[in-house]
């Protein structure tokens, strides 16, 4: 026999995990940018540039970007879909304009210290992430100027925009994963701390794939 107390103590669990879940990400996407910011110390050289625009890109501005639309994380969960977008639209360029400046400065830095550009994993994939988050908010028009994309139903427009800025996003953590292993990172911490380090992308991206898995599979019920 089910005990009624039990199936509402499940739920209640399940939303509290969520909220819980959600209160971190921000915390964490907070504080591995500051993290981030104080190790490198931007502004000392041009190298110090890139590891802090680029955390700012795609551990704060683009984890807020898509929070927008949790209903357990979303910062303006009252506010209007119609504002949530604008205000995400507004994070993702300033995601891409720093992702973007991240790229430039550590481009500049290796032309000044004649250094070969791309030949790690991390930079290989860290110009391919750049590129994708342009061309991802680019082909987001569609979402708001709907005319561009005739034949093409909104809801199937979102759809695939969500779909793709999950992958946008998963490899922006794996860009910072790489990056923790650079050289330069691995010898300004110690073991523990860049495991703990290392934790922090990769709780944010799990957070961000829950959401959006969620989300599509929340709207196929409705629809079936």
């Amino acid at each position: 026999m089910i005990n009624n107390r039990d199936t509402e103590a499940e739920p209640r669990f399940y939303g509290f995990a969520r909220k819980a879940s959600a209160v971190l990400t921000h915390f964490i996407c907070v504080f591995f940018t500051a993290f981030i910011a104080v190790l490198s110390r931007p502004g000392t050289s041009w190298f110090s540039w890139h590891p802090f625009f680029m955390t700012l890109a795609f551990c704060f501005l683009m984890t807020e970007a898509v929070l927008l639309f949790s209903p357990h994380a979303s910062l303006i969960k009252k506010f209007s879909h119609k504002t949530k977008g604008r205000v995400h639209w507004v994070l993702q360029v300033l995601c891409v304009s720093c992702a973007a400046l991240g790229l430039a400065a550590i481009s500049y830095n290796k032309h000044l210290n004649g250094k070969p550009h791309f030949t790690s994993w991390h930079g290989l994939l860290g110009l391919f992430t750049v590129c994708v988050v342009g061309v991802q908010s680019l082909a987001a028009l569609p979402l708001s100027y709907h005319s561009l994309a005739k034949g093409w139903s909104l809801a199937k427009l979102k759809r695939y925009h969500a779909a793709s800025g999950l992958v946008t996003y998963l490899l922006g953590s794996g860009s910072l994963l790489l990056g923790l292993s650079s050289a330069w990172f691995t010898a300004a911490v110690k073991e523990h701390t860049w495991y703990l380090s290392a934790l922090c992308p990769a709780f944010c991206a799990l957070i961000i794939m829950n959401q959006v898995s969620s989300s599509y599979m929340a709207k196929k019920r409705l629809q079936s």
